[in-house]
C-alpha cells in the first residue's frame, strides 16, 4: 500500500526562549518614555540610560514638539524639563516652558493621566513647590541622580525593581 502524505505545517509548535533571551526589555513589554528638553546633551544622555534600563525612549526638544509627540504616541511618562528658549518659528511662535507643556498635557483627554517628572537645572527653591502644585509626579534637580530617577520611573509607572537580567540555574 502506497500511502503520500503531504507535509503539514507545525501549528501550534512554540519553541520557549531561553531564559538568556528573556531581559528587561522583553519584560517590561517596552514603557515609553518622552524626554522633553532644549539640551541636545541632556536628551541624548538620558535616552542612553533609559534605553540600557529597557524603555523606549521618544525625544522633544521644544513644546510644539513635545505636544504632538504626545498625543500622536502616548508615552507612559513623560520627563520635562521647566525652561526652554522661545520656540521661534516664520511669524512667530509660543514661549513654551515647562508649565506651559504640563498645562496641556493636563487639558489633552490622551494624556491627562500620564504621569509628569519635572527636571531643571534651576534652583530647587524657585521650582519645586511650584512643580507640585503644577502636577508634576516627582521633582529632579540636574544633575540627575540616575538610579533615583530610574527607581521613581519603575515606581511610578507600576513596575518593581529591574529583573535581574542573570537567570536563576
Amino acid at each position: 500500500m502506497n500511502i503520500q502524505t503531504q507535509p503539514q505545517p507545525h501549528r501550534d509548535f512554540m519553541m520557549p526562549l531561553p531564559s538568556s533571551v528573556i531581559n528587561t526589555q522583553t519584560i517590561m513589554a517596552q514603557k515609553k518614555i518622552l524626554v522633553v528638553d532644549d539640551s541636545m546633551i541632556i536628551r541624548k544622555t538620558l535616552s542612553m540610560k533609559l534605553r540600557a534600563s529597557g524603555y523606549q525612549v521618544l525625544e522633544a526638544a521644544d513644546g510644539a514638539t513635545a505636544v504632538s509627540t504626545i498625543r500622536r504616541e502616548k508615552p507612559d511618562l513623560i520627563l520635562l524639563d521647566v525652561s526652554f528658549p522661545p520656540d521661534v518659528g516664520a511669524g512667530g511662535g509660543v514661549a513654551w516652558d515647562g508649565f506651559l507643556i504640563m498645562g496641556w498635557v493636563q487639558r489633552m483627554d490622551e494624556a491627562k493621566n500620564i504621569p509628569v517628572f519635572i527636571i531643571t537645572g534651576g534652583t530647587p527653591e524657585q521650582y519645586k513647590s511650584r512643580s507640585e502644585a503644577a502636577g508634576a509626579a516627582a521633582f529632579f534637580q540636574k544633575p540627575i541622580d540616575n538610579e533615583q530617577l530610574l527607581a521613581a520611573i519603575r515606581e511610578k509607572i507600576g513596575e518593581s525593581s529591574p529583573p535581574d537580567p542573570t537567570p536563576a540555574a
